[in-house]
């Protein structure tokens, strides 16, 4: 159990020890609260969503593992969790919704079918909730994708249903955006490719920038909707090609004015996504970023509080991009409470940001550009042992969720009360 009145007093003790630093730790909490995540809708649910009662995951390389009691079946109940989730994460946040979540009524409507008015209780919900929406086009999980190519088929009339779904999902993004005055993200990935080697690598790339230039041959307010585009180097099913790699989406991007989308999973392990994001911004102006942990492969893992997301969040603090970048969780775990993996997730970002903060910056850059470097990297160990649990602390107190560890009973209490009651029924 935590001591309030401990806490507290920890916060101000710890204020002191940065202060010496030249850090000051309300300014800090209060750029921390500008920081919104986007939490991902599908971790709820295992990615079924809701067209279908008999919805699976084949076609596209999805695949969840485990089968936690509980999960959510209805999008009622997805809200029902999401809310949870939210009260547990200090801060104000957004939702990532994929286009499988819509509300059919039991009607069969398809994916190129699909129209603002199955997305309105998730657009009123989200008002009412004071959060924003974001929204994903679902190129998955479909007949359609079941030989692994969509946008980049060989099969026109394939490539052309793609493109009508697309071109919906960015209206429902235009009119999200309209209605929530404030942009919805739109973003774009597709699991395109070949399990074996393929010899005509030049030929699904040509059909991808086909089908993407009609997809974006119009051009909505920057005020409503934003364009973002998702690479990956592999996955289940195209483990020797995928049409939809960084180099392809970065030219492409580029050229269109796009956002690209970086997933820390979607890269080789050996590769370091948060060196990527001072080359990108040079030149780009926004940039979305998935927060991931791919375990040897892009495995979705629950995100945790390790070396690659305490180097993102430093790389971002440090070139002072704060503003330019949009920030969504990304992975699917069903071998553990879903909600908790949520807020796991969201709240090791956060912690990896207030550490980012927390960072003597202008000390450190005296050391460098003095040349010093022996002084610039015993203070940047020095400054791992520094008193910030303190700070996350009284950041949650302040924003009225529980500190310490206490959320974690809640989500037992929770589990006890809400999800095992669904197994049982």
């Amino acid at each position: 159990m935590a001591d309030f009145n401990k806490m507290e007093k920890a916060y101000k003790l710890a204020q002191e020890c940065y202060a010496q630093l030249g850090v000051n730790t309300d300014r800090v909490l209060a750029e921390l609260r500008n920081i919104s995540l986007s939490l991902h809708c599908w971790q709820g649910d295992d990615v079924c969503g809701f067209e279908n009662p008999d919805a699976s995951l084949s076609g596209g390389g999805i695949q969840v593992t485990g089968n936690f009691p509980g999960k959510a079946t209805t999008a009622e109940e997805l809200r029902m969790d999401l809310k949870k989730a939210y009260s547990l994460i200090p801060g104000k946040h957004r939702l990532n919704l994929h286009a499988i979540y819509g509300e059919f009524e039991g009607k069969s409507v398809d994916r190129d079918e699909i129209r603002p008015e199955h997305f309105r209780t998730w657009i009123d919900w989200v008002s009412q909730e004071e959060l924003k929406l974001d929204f994903n086009a679902t190129c998955f999980s479909h007949p359609k994708a079941n030989n692994g190519f969509t946008l980049s088929s060989k099969n026109r009339g394939v490539r052309d249903f793609w493109i009508e779904h697309v071109h919906r999902c960015r209206e429902i993004s235009s009119i999200i955006g309209k209605s929530q005055k404030n942009p919805c993200i739109h973003n774009l990935w597709i699991p395109d490719g070949s399990k074996d080697l393929t010899v005509e690598g030049w030929t699904y790339r040509s059909f991808l920038k086909e089908s993407l230039d009609k997809i974006y041959e119009y051009e909505y307010p920057s005020t409503e909707m934003k364009d973002s585009l998702e690479s990956k180097l592999f996955g289940i099913g195209s483990e020797c090609f995928v049409a939809g790699s960084h180099e392809f989406y970065l030219g492409y991007a580029l050229t269109k004015g796009k956002m690209i989308c970086l997933d820390t999973g979607h890269f080789h392990p050996t590769e370091s996504v948060a060196d990527k994001i001072s080359s990108v911004l040079l030149f780009f102006d926004e940039m979305l970023l998935h927060i991931s942990r791919g375990v040897r492969w892009d495995s979705d893992h629950v995100v945790i509080l390790n070396d690659e997301v305490r180097s993102i969040a430093k790389e971002i603090v440090r070139g002072k991009v704060l503003s330019r970048m949009h920030f969504g969780l990304d992975f699917f775990d069903a071998s553990i409470n879903r909600i908790g993996a949520w807020v796991i997730g969201a709240r090791a970002v956060l912690k990896a940001f207030l550490l980012a903060l927390l960072e003597p910056h202008q000390i450190l850059k005296e050391a460098e550009e003095t040349g010093d470097n022996f002084y610039r990297l015993a203070t940047l160990e020095e400054n791992k042992s520094m008193p910030f649990h303190a700070v996350w602390d009284y950041y949650c107190l302040k924003m009225a969720v529980p500190p310490a560890d206490l959320w974690i009973s809640e989500i037992k209490q929770y589990e006890n009360d809400v999800t095992n009651k669904r197994s049982k029924s």
